[in-house]
């Protein structure tokens, strides 16, 4: 990844966590059979559960595998208290405001409270 796309990708992740503070919403790719899911592109072996700060660049992602899949907003308290939680303990990765080409922050859900709970 060049410097200025890792710029890019840094970027989309603190402005992840700067609208989700301020909005207290989270948004996730959900469809009859469950939520949306991929592997790691950076860590072999593990799977990574995407979600967004805001709905419009969630709904850029409901394309090819996931064309199926709608937008769907979780509450902050659920999304650190069962789902970052409910992660960390299944040891599948987060991942932050993908691009369209998914491409984003992958990261380990117990930073991410971390880092949430800090920008409050």
């Amino acid at each position: 990844m060049t410097e200025q796309a890792l710029h890019s990708v840094r970027e989309d992740y603190d402005r992840f966590i700067d609208e989700a503070i301020a909005t207290e919403i989270i948004w996730g790719l959900s469809h009859e059979d469950g939520w949306a899911s991929c592997e790691s592109h950076d860590f072999e072996g593990r799977s990574v559960i995407p979600f967004w700060s805001d709905e419009k660049n969630a709904a850029a992602a409901c394309c090819d595998d996931w064309q199926d899949y709608k937008p769907t907003p979780l509450r902050m308290d659920e999304f650190i208290d069962d789902w970052l939680h409910g992660m960390h303990e299944d040891e599948v990765l987060a991942g932050i405001n993908w691009n369209r080409e998914l491409v984003g922050v992958e990261i380990e859900p117990l930073m991410l409270i971390e880092d949430l709970l800090e920008g409050e």
